[in-house]
């Protein structure tokens, strides 16, 4: 996506010239910013060099036609797979709107083309990205606060009933508290040790992610800003591997100096349970597959395990996971995981039941 100081910048995906052209020169003069592609095998070689914040895309094209590029697209990382979507289409190909619509379009336009209705289009799926970026950030802000705000033995107590291993870290990466399910991880998973004023990692490949993971984080948090990073913890007898997200929680004013400044998320794969689905559904608006996907996914899974898991295509599962991040307010699976860990996930199994 573009810096918020830029003009949002439109791909646009045709294979007639002069009206490729037109349209290009019609969002420059809106002041946009526009890339171009006559085809949808070049289409897919530019994303890889740039990420637009909408596309407008044919149906009919010689090749990969529109629903090529877009089944391709859903299949790519969150950041891309996420772009709003808007087909070109002939008025003859009422039908071609309908599966586009299935497979995850956003809106269409019809052809020729209303430059005015195209504007106005854009404009409005523009701020509807921009609103669930908000809701996303505020979300997270939330859920940081509500971290950051953790003190005495109260606290303590609360943390220590969570099934996921937490720790809390200071400025400077010095251990503020750890709760029991984390000391259980250390004992029990030969990946890290809490000792002294830290978090050490036994795997030296682990160690490396470690450090470049922490020191990111409480960057981002001793800058006021927004931070997830996943990183993986390997056993040092080579016999399994530990998830954990590093999370920020950043700086706010009248802090104490031991105030928390990061968070880490600990779980072993093998050891969790998933959130009830029906709990999912009701705090986030799943439905009843999507509740199954975001389990999944908040359970390690890898999106090809999770289309196996269910039967269908990776298409699919890519049009579910762009619901997600609309109805959850993310852009990103890391942020999508981190949600659904810091929220549901994170309570211990028997109190659902």
């Amino acid at each position: 996506m573009t810096d918020s100081t830029d003009p949002p910048l439109i791909f646009v995906i045709e294979d007639e010239d002069a009206l490729r052209r037109d349209i290009v020169e019609e969002l420059q003069e809106s002041g946009y910013r526009a890339i171009e592609a006559a085809n949808g095998e070049a289409a897919l070689r530019k994303l890889s060099d740039a990420t637009p914040d909408l596309v407008l895309c044919d149906i009919s094209m010689p090749g990969l036609d529109g629903y090529g590029v877009l089944e391709s697209l859903r299949e790519m990382p969150p950041e891309l797979a996420t772009i709003p979507f808007v087909f070109l289409t002939a008025l003859s190909e009422p039908q071609k709107v309908v599966e586009g619509k299935l497979l995850g379009a956003d809106d269409y336009l019809v052809k020729p083309i209303d430059y005015d209705l195209m504007l106005a289009t854009i404009g409005a799926r523009l701020r509807q990205v921009e609103r669930i970026r908000e809701h996303h950030h505020d979300e997270l802000a939330t859920l940081r606060r509500a971290l950051a705000g953790l003190s005495g033995k109260g606290a303590v107590q609360v943390l220590d009933l969570v099934a996921l291993g937490v720790v809390l870290l200071d400025g400077a990466g010095r251990l503020l508290h750890a709760n029991s399910a984390a000391y259980d991880l250390a004992t029990t998973a030969d990946c890290f040790r809490i000792q002294g004023e830290g978090v050490t990692p036994l795997d030296q490949v682990s160690g490396r992610a470690f450090r470049r993971a922490m020191y990111e984080t409480l960057k981002a948090a001793k800058a006021g800003d927004d931070k997830v990073v996943g990183i993986q913890l390997h056993s040092v007898t080579g016999k399994g591997a530990l998830s954990s997200l590093a999370c920020a929680l950043p700086a706010q004013e009248n802090d104490p100096p031991d105030a928390p400044a990061m968070a880490l998320f600990l779980a072993a794969p093998e050891r969790r349970s998933r959130a009830p689905e029906t709990l999912l559904m009701d705090l986030f608006g799943l439905t009843p597959t999507e509740a199954r996907v975001a389990g999944a996914l908040a359970n390690g899974a890898r999106t090809v395990n999770v289309a196996e898991e269910l039967g269908v295509s990776q298409t699919t599962i890519a049009f579910h996971m762009r619901n997600l991040f609309q109805k959850t307010g993310t852009n990103r699976q890391a942020d999508l995981v981190a949600l659904i860990l810091a929220g549901p996930m994170m309570i211990k199994s028997d109190a659902f039941t």
